[in-house]
């Protein structure tokens, strides 16, 4: 990339969770993909869903950008590799602006970004202005590209809170409320992409109300972080076998991309439809939707067989949240039916109505320091004894962390 390179961007951010920074943030990306310009996309927080939707809607892998999880250094990487390869980088924020530790202005303000804030303006009118300065005067560090009306019912409404501004020249347009341009949800936020036939149709509709956004108004990037250098392939000649389908779905594009870093061979099968794993010297199941294909996953008894011979033989295996469901005796779903698992874990799995956990969480293990977060609807109870407990910085519950020979599970 040539010296006198400098991208434009911004995080886009929101007064709290369901104001729609996803989806125009997904908006933004095509709109400014069309004019021709290389666009790359970051998430702030933890988050599997959202990267993906934004995947589809820039056509480039979308990593988060964690410094609870992943550190400062990493994090300045991410976005000095985001710059270099673009001219436009948007990233999006978690929750509210100022929610959590580090929060969606904690990170603006540690890598010196400017924000875009996206205001969800369908339940009011001038009170949009008051929500607008307030959030643009909490903390007088931060620097603010303008505010930006989601849901708008239509031109008058979208005047109107433009004109709610004390300063006019900070709205940066509107997007009018669009059913058919929205995305459904479940319990753990929006649909995965693949489940939405007419995804791409949707952001570029969503693109079409946001196409006059001035991307050359966007600041210069002051992000100057180092390369990634190349690593040790110390997985050279590893085969590492990843569940990868609609019950498997939940997988952070960074981890995949570091394993091929390392040298190893990653190969795909679904534990849903396959009756055999791959040929592989370790196992990776990770999280997503078991709940919703709990009678398959029950039924595919010859997987369950390959999974417990893997473990058995003591090949390395980790996995995560939906993963360990899966290997689990039962998981018992939210109408009260019980579905046989594996069984390589001796607990039964029950889905709730509610959120069980949801955070950052840290663990202490024997080969070092673990950092993760938590996110899930259901509850695990058994004769399985964790080998260590991860706790929340933020407190809350404890989440276990099992051991059977050379299987780690949380």
């Amino acid at each position: 990339m040539p010296a006198e390179h400098h991208a434009r961007g911004c995080v886009i951010a929101a007064p709290g969770s369901g104001q729609g920074k996803t989806w125009v943030t997904a908006a933004l990306a095509r709109a400014c993909l069309r004019t021709g310009r290389r666009v790359r996309v970051l998430k702030i927080g933890p988050d599997f869903i959202d990267p993906e939707i934004l995947t589809r809607a820039c056509r480039s892998t979308v990593h988060t950008v964690d410094p609870w999880m992943a550190g400062d250094e990493a994090c300045a990487r991410e976005l000095g590799d985001a710059a270099r390869a673009a001219d436009v980088v948007l990233v999006e924020g978690v929750m509210g602006l100022f929610d959590g530790s580090p929060s969606t202005a904690d990170v603006a303000a540690r890598f010196g970004l400017s924000v875009l804030l996206v205001i969800d303006a369908w339940t009011m009118a001038q009170t949009f202005g008051a929500l607008a300065h307030g959030l643009m005067t909490y903390r007088p560090e931060l620097r603010f590209v303008g505010v930006l009306g989601n849901r708008v019912a239509g031109p008058a409404h979208g005047a109107m809170v433009a004109e709610s501004l004390r300063d006019r020249s900070l709205f940066r347009g509107a997007v009018q409320n669009d059913p058919a341009a929205s995305l459904p949800e479940r319990h753990l936020g929006l649909v995965m992409p693949d489940e939405v036939s007419d995804l791409d149709a949707r952001i570029d509709r969503a693109a079409d109300a946001v196409r006059d956004f001035d991307f050359d108004s966007l600041p210069e990037l002051p992000v100057a972080g180092p390369s990634s250098a190349p690593l040790a392939h110390r997985l050279e000649g590893v085969r590492i076998a990843v569940a990868r389908d609609a019950a498997s779905c939940f997988i952070y594009a960074a981890n995949l991309d570091l394993l091929r870093a390392l040298g190893a061979e990653l190969a795909f099968f679904s534990p849903r439809d396959d009756r055999a794993l791959p040929e592989a010297s370790a196992l990776y199941l990770p999280g997503g939707y078991p709940e919703l294909h709990a009678t398959t996953l029950s039924e595919n008894r010859a997987m369950h067989r390959a999974i417990q011979a893997h473990v058995e033989q003591g090949k390395p295996a980790v996995a995560e949240c939906g993963g360990l469901m899966l290997l689990a005796r039962g998981l018992c779903t939210l109408d009260g039916r019980r579905h046989e698992m594996a069984g390589v874990l001796d607990l039964e799995v029950e889905m709730s109505a509610q959120c069980a956990a949801i955070g950052h969480y840290a663990c202490e293990l024997s080969e070092g320091s673990l950092r993760g977060h938590s996110f899930h609807h259901s509850r695990a109870s058994g004769a399985a004894r964790p080998s260590a407990l991860a706790s929340s910085p933020y407190g809350g519950p404890s989440e276990p962390v099992y051991r059977v020979r050379r299987l780690v599970a949380s």
